[in-house]
């Protein structure tokens, strides 16, 4: 007789140690981004060549555009070998990557260390989330991910006070790059001894066989990429931009701006977890449950761009960002589990790495985008009202996904 889902059946613990070891690993993952565009002041101070915001947007972008093309590659590794040496390979190599940049003196160094970073961490989400999806059956799989993308908004909290390490006279932005690096590689060693491969990877819907160009040609899988990647170009801008916007806008200081664009990351955790409680509840009714979650996520963007776009207060500005990172929540821990519903096992890190191409390809050039917009002074509330109306097309392309019906465990 199956024991209760609710009794901590060795395998249950497993599989949430698998979340507990990623957590910290997914927090590095994004604190190296974040950083970067917290200590933006200090760093163009410190590197006359970055001429303007598009070199800046260049800078942004060249991380995103490497990570974007190695996805697939990294997806398809991790469904092809060893999940757990994939992930502690990654982060190791980007922690070295991230102590190199604090060493960087020129505008194409910096370029080519951002570079060296998407090489190095387009092989940790695709298969961190197929490895926690391999573990976690439907009855907790949205809550799983849920978990883990908390890790990813804590990094960005963290990130958001490296302003005010940049500002200290006995730290700085590079003194920053260091510490960071030299964690991920500390870490990296527990992490390879006591993450483990899932010894068969959770099957629990009639999901059609074939390989990855029968995966490419689902029409649920090309919705999914669209719906993945249309909301993350203004996810990227708010997550790299906002700091700067901040303080442009309301003339605040480096560290200061840097402290109130990260509102949006609390409120990200508590969406995922909400998110992630209501999908996972939601599919014992209907196998779309987790898209009606999404969608409704979606459906916060709307007003919290517009508050962003047309904030003439700081306070206007935080709520538009707390809303926004409610809905970031829902949408973000249940993007994986679409996924699944959709995807074989052996095609999961593939099917997220090629999501990830196009996404933060998109995203990429979202922000050298808004870096030549603001250049030429387009206004802020045009920027972020195109955004919106996205988020609004982006809503109804996530409800035409129909996955088939499970015919075991009905909560996948």
């Amino acid at each position: 007789m199956t024991p209760p889902i609710s009794k901590q059946h060795p395998s249950v613990r497993l599989a949430w140690l698998i979340v507990a070891l990623l957590f910290p690993v997914a927090l590095l993952n994004y604190l190296d981004r974040q950083m970067l565009a917290a200590m933006k002041p200090s760093m163009v101070a410190d590197i006359p060549t970055i001429a303007n915001k598009a070199d800046w947007g260049i800078v942004l972008g060249s991380f995103k555009w490497v990570y974007a093309v190695l996805s697939p590659i990294g997806g398809y590794i991790a469904d092809r070998f060893s999940r757990r040496h994939v992930i502690a390979a990654s982060l190791f190599t980007w922690s070295v990557v991230t102590w190199y940049t604090a060493h960087v003196t020129t505008f194409n160094e910096l370029v080519a260390a951002r570079a060296l970073m998407g090489i190095s961490e387009a092989f940790y989400i695709p298969a961190a989330l197929a490895l926690i999806t391999d573990f976690h059956a439907g009855p907790t799989r949205s809550r799983a991910v849920g978990v883990h993308q908390a890790g990813i908004y804590a990094g960005l909290i963290l990130g958001g006070f490296a302003g005010y390490v940049a500002d200290a006279p006995m730290l700085g932005w590079r003194w920053m790059f260091s510490a960071c690096g030299i964690a991920g590689v500390l870490y990296a060693i527990p992490l390879i001894m006591l993450l483990k491969n899932a010894p068969c990877p959770v099957e629990d819907s009639a999901l059609p066989r074939g390989g990855i160009g029968g995966l490419l040609a689902n029409r649920n899988f090309q919705l999914l990429v669209l719906y993945f990647t249309l909301p993350a170009i203004a996810g990227w801008v708010v997550k790299d931009w906002m700091p700067d916007i901040l303080r442009e806008k309301f003339g605040l200081g480096q560290g200061k701006a840097g402290v109130v664009s990260m509102f949006v990351h609390p409120a990200s955790i508590v969406g995922a977890a909400l998110g992630g409680w209501l999908a996972d509840r939601w599919m014992r009714r209907s196998t779309r449950g987790r898209i009606f979650v999404s969608a409704i996520g979606m459906a916060m963007f709307l007003p919290a761009l517009f508050s962003i776009g047309n904030a003439s207060a700081q306070l206007t500005a935080i709520i538009g960002l707390v809303i926004f990172g409610l809905g970031w929540g829902f949408f973000d821990c249940n993007n994986m589990p679409i996924l699944c519903q959709i995807a074989r096992p052996e095609h999961r890190a593939t099917g997220y790495g090629i999501m990830n191409l196009v996404s933060i390809s998109c995203g990429g050039f979202g922000d050298w985008g808004f870096g030549v917009l603001r250049d030429n002074h387009v206004p802020l509330n045009v920027i972020f009202g195109a955004f919106a109306a996205v988020a609004a097309v982006s809503i109804v392309i996530v409800l035409l996904i129909r996955p088939g019906k499970p015919v075991t465990n009905p909560g996948a």
